[in-house]
């Protein structure tokens, strides 16, 4: 009973308070029955606003982004655009421990589909990352090391930054080489 007499009251008060509210003097009724409820110059107030809540990305950048949500397939990440992107779980094999919250680097492929979707690649952004570095590693003329992953015919791939090189057997020392498979699985 006493919700009752709360709900009634509350009701009451909000009555009282809607007395109260005096009409916009400068309120156009005509654009209103048109169905246009804003003036021009709060439309473009308001789009102004909102348009400032979004990012300003462009096609082919790497930025940061959130893992929203996950499943099997997919990975949701939210770059704080107007839609979240999809990254292919397969891209994030290396990361087992991913989680919803994480931060994660991503390349932006394309800001619309034919489905109106954010096309992201992880893959992407991580070899675009590595390429940055092995090229300031160029510019300073330092000495990088990379870890031998299997052998080849003429020489080794060698992984580098997370870029796959091939290594000439003719390179790997001053003298030549006969058992390439000494050196696979070291730095």
């Amino acid at each position: 009973m006493s919700h009752l007499f709360n709900d009634l009251f509350i009701t009451q008060q909000m009555t009282e308070n809607l007395k109260n509210v005096a009409p916009i003097e400068d309120f156009d009724w005509a654009s209103y029955a048109e169905g246009d409820a804003y003036s021009k110059e709060n439309r473009e107030k308001l789009t102004e606003s909102y348009d400032n809540t979004l990012n300003k990305i462009s096609d082919k950048e790497v930025v940061t982004g959130t893992v929203t949500s996950m499943n099997k397939r997919e990975v949701v990440v939210n770059i704080g655009y107007k839609s979240d992107g999809v990254v292919s779980m397969n891209e994030f094999r290396y990361n087992p421990d991913l989680k919803i919250g994480d931060e994660v680097e991503v390349y932006i492929e394309s800001q619309e589909d034919k489905k109106g979707q954010l096309i992201l690649s992880h893959k992407k952004a991580r070899a675009s990352r590595s390429w940055d570095r092995v090229n300031a590693a160029l510019e300073n003329n330092e000495i990088i090391k990379g870890y031998i992953k299997c052998r080849t015919k003429g020489g080794m791939i060698v992984d580098v930054f997370g870029i796959e090189a091939f290594l000439p057997g003719s390179q790997i020392d001053v003298k030549p080489i006969r058992d390439y498979d000494i050196f696979v699985d070291k730095t």
